[in-house]
Parts: structure tokens; C-alpha cells; sequence
């Protein structure tokens, strides 16, 4: 509609230029009114041809029409993606076009003596004339485009980085994923740890305890007792668990089925901290199996020395599991424990012999959730190590890291 107003108010001011233009030149009125029309009419396509519209100006200058179709059009091409110096050529045909217009027509005027200023006012006023028609219009048309592109700029920058920071968001929530899913099988790691073995070692006491309450009586107390204790050990080391998890949620709230990465930052903190088994315990973990009735042979061969923490953490969690599966598949069969440290490694190597009654494994109905090798492999792996399990050429059961 804008466009469609300028071409009409463009068309009536040439059609009204286009009268004492017709006179002048001696040719009908309506000829000079309807040329008038067409060409102010040209302004309609300044935005599709704006070349176009600048050349039919500078045309109509002599017949001292086309003003408003001058200025507008000059604009629209100095606003335009045309190269400079075509933009330059039709600016500068258009400022000496319309100079020798006006100083042509100022000096008609001065001889008629409409005017009678001095002789100094014709170039004066062509100047000043072609100046006023040419300069505002290409001056504020090539603002216009600068400003113009430079916000198309800014915007296609703004869109760039809006999906670079999209793109960003969805990487971080993929490693936040990813993070949280290595948390949750770390935790289920820990956990399968804890009460495996713990609970594993009260069932098999439990038995034993059935076994012999009525025929002796002592061995079903130190049994009972032995029970009470790995019970409370069990305990302890849930609570430490669970202590360390809701640490890191601070604020108290109730804890989402999926692992926040405030967990994920204390539980790591907590075993970077020094939380959790190590070498030193082994003896220990041995003996709570010895309780158990269980024959195990440990040898240790090499220099003993400290490890990271993680490492020694890994390797007490393997004979810990590999013990228990003993518990659960061959109760009863004797157990060698061994542990060699080398010059750039630490080695492990748990095996059974078989047991000494078939079934027997079954007497304490030890349920087997399949995730123990798994669980250990992952750890070992993790390290860079290497996992191996399986029955041996003996057709005896083990694992070896």
C-alpha cells in the first residue's frame, strides 16, 4: 500500500509537470499529461527494478518532472544490495543531469527577466539544487542498507549461536546422562558388593547354625554370634553408603528414582577420600570366610606396596565377590587366594577345588542374581586391567585378574 500511495502521488505530479511541459514544447496537452502518468507510474517497481526507476528519472529531468520519482528511487537503489559503483554512476549521472537542468533553466529565467539576481546565482543555485535532489536521498539510502544488513548480520549470528548453545545443551545433557547411568551401575556395583557377601556369609552361618543348635549347643552360640556380626557389619556399611548419597542432595528433599548429580559428585568424593575397602583388609575378609567353614589358602608373593585408592578398592572387591560365589555354587570346596605384586601391576587369582558332596551348594539356598562376574569385569576393565573366569583344566572353578 505504500508503494501503491508513492507511485500514485508520483504519477500525479508528473501528470500536473507534464502540462506546462506540453505547452512548452508545443505538443498536445493530454499528450504531455498521460506521459506524465507513465512515467511517474514507474516508481510502482523502485523495490524490483530500482535501476530502472533511476534511469526514467534522470529521463524526465529536462521536462522538469519526476521530482518525487527522483528522490525515492535514488534511495531505494543507495538502500539496495547493487553493487557501489553502479549505485555511484546512476547517483552521479542524476547530480549532473540535474545540474545542467537547473542552471539551464535558471539562466532562461534570469534573460526573461523573471529574475534579477547577479549572474552569481545560477551556478549557485544549480549546485545548490542538484546537491539538495541527489545527496540527502543516497546519503540516508546508504545508512538505511548498512543498518539493514548489519541486523540481518546480527540476527544470523543470533541464530548461530542460539543453536550452538542448543546443540551445547543437548551434549551436556548426554553426558549428564551418560554420567548418571555410569553412577547408577557403579552404585549397584557397591551395593551387590555389600550385601552379597554380607548377607551370603549369614545364610551359610544361619545353616550351620540350624545344623547343630541341638547337638551343640556352643558352636550354635559362636554361629549366632558370627551371624549378629556380619549383620551388623552389613548394616554399617549400608548406612555409610546411604549416608554418603543423601550428603549430596543438601537441600533435604525426597530423592527422584534417578541419580542426581549431586550423588554422583559425593559418592566420588567419598571413594576419592579414602571410603571403602583396601589390600590391608584382605586378611580379614579371609577369615570371615574361614568362619564360615570354608578352607582358604592365601598367599601373597612380591614386595608389598601402596596403590590408588580405586585399585586397591577393585582388588579387594574381586576376592570379596569371588569368594562369595564360592559360597553360593561350591560351599564347602577349598580355596587358594592368591595375590602377587609385580613390577608394574597388581595380579589376583581366586580358585576352588570342587566340592565335597554334590548339592551341596544348594544347602543354604543361596539365590544367584547373574550380575557378580559381571560386575567385576567391569571394575577391572575400568582400570585397564584384564578379567578372566571359568572352570580350569581341572574343572575346577576361578578367576584371575
Amino acid at each position: 500500500m505504500f508503494d501503491w500511495s508513492l507511485a500514485v502521488v508520483s504519477a500525479a505530479e508528473c501528470a500536473a509537470e507534464g502540462y506546462p511541459f506540453a505547452r512548452d514544447a508545443g505538443v498536445p496537452v493530454a499528450a504531455g499529461v498521460v506521459f506524465g502518468l507513465l512515467a511517474g507510474s514507474v516508481l510502482l517497481v523502485r523495490r524490483k527494478w530500482p535501476i530502472a526507476v533511476v534511469l526514467v528519472a534522470i529521463a524526465v529531468t529536462p521536462a522538469q518532472m519526476g521530482f518525487l520519482m527522483g528522490i525515492v528511487g535514488l534511495y531505494t537503489l543507495a538502500a539496495s544490495e547493487l553493487p557501489r559503483r553502479i549505485i555511484a554512476s546512476l547517483a552521479g549521472m542524476q547530480l549532473v543531469g540535474t545540474l545542467i537542468v537547473t542552471f539551464v533553466r535558471v539562466g532562461q529565467s534570469m534573460d526573461q527577466g523573471r529574475l534579477t539576481i547577479g549572474d552569481w546565482f545560477i551556478p549557485f543555485a544549480a549546485i545548490t539544487t542538484s546537491l539538495g535532489l541527489t545527496a540527502p536521498p543516497l546519503l540516508l539510502g546508504l545508512y538505511v542498507g548498512a543498518r539493514r544488513r548489519l541486523m540481518e548480520s546480527l540476527r544470523e549470528r543470533a541464530d548461530s549461536l542460539e543453536r550452538e548453545l542448543q546443540l551445547l545443551a543437548e551434549r551436556a545433557e548426554e553426558r549428564a546422562e551418560w554420567a548418571r547411568g555410569e553412577e547408577r551401575t557403579r552404585i549397584a556395583r557397591e551395593m551387590h558388593d555389600v550385601v552379597a557377601h554380607r548377607v551370603s556369609l549369614m545364610v551359610v552361618h544361619a545353616a550351620a547354625l540350624q545344623a547343630v543348635a541341638r547337638k551343640d549347643p556352643e558352636k550354635a552360640v559362636r554361629n549366632a554370634a558370627l551371624v549378629g556380626d556380619m549383620g551388623r557389619q552389613a548394616l554399617t556399611e549400608l548406612r555409610e553408603m546411604l549416608g554418603v548419597l543423601r550428603s549430596g542432595d543438601g537441600r533435604g528433599r525426597r530423592a527422584e528414582p534417578s541419580v542426581s548429580l549431586a550423588a554422583v559428585a559425593a559418592v566420588s568424593r567419598a571413594s576419592e577420600e579414602g571410603e571403602g575397602p583396601c589390600l590391608s583388609e584382605l586378611d580379614e575378609l579371609v577369615g570371615q570366610s574361614a568362619a564360615a567353614g570354608m578352607v582358604v589358602d592365601l598367599s601373597v608373593e612380591g614386595v608389598v606396596r601402596g596403590y590408588a585408592r580405586e585399585v586397591e578398592q577393585t582388588a579387594y572387591r574381586v576376592v570379596q565377590e569371588a569368594l562369595t560365589n564360592v559360597h553360593k555354587h561350591a560351599a564347602g570346596a577349598k580355596t587358594y587366594v592368591r595375590l602377587a605384586h609385580r613390577v608394574a601391576e597388581i595380579a589376583m587369582q581366586v580358585e576352588n577345588e570342587p566340592p565335597p558332596e554334590v548339592g551341596s551348594a544348594s544347602s543354604a539356598r543361596l539365590p544367584s542374581g547373574g550380575n557378580g562376574l559381571v560386575g567385576m569385569r567391569e571394575r577391572v576393565v575400568a582400570l585397564g586391567g584384564v578379567f578372566v573366569s571359568g572352570p580350569t583344566e581341572a574343572g575346577v572353578s576361578g578367576c584371575r585378574r
